[in-house]
């Protein structure tokens, strides 16, 4: 499913919304429900543009070493199974 916001837009439309007299004008003015607005507010709770680069950046170097270990684990697996074969171990 492809987001009609990004992240960056997101918080901006939350600040707004904040600023506003009405959140359901806000809600209408960009298409959105109130639901989807109050899920965007407990997941974007005072975040800023430049908390949420950083967050983005660290999750995704998060999934980068989650996927380096996994690779080294199988790795290891592997040699071990080799080793075993052999009489090694």
């Amino acid at each position: 499913m492809k987001k009609r916001y990004s992240e960056e837009q997101i918080v901006g439309i939350l600040r707004e919304a904040e600023a506003a007299a009405s959140k359901a004008e806000v809600c209408r003015k960009y298409g959105i429900s109130e639901r989807t607005y109050y899920r965007w507010k407990k997941e974007y709770r005072g975040l800023g543009v430049s908390q949420l680069r950083r967050l983005k950046h660290l999750e995704a170097e998060n999934a980068r070493l989650k996927r380096l270990v996994a690779d080294q684990a199988l790795a290891n697996e592997a040699l071990r199974e080799a080793l075993e074969k052999r009489g090694l171990l």
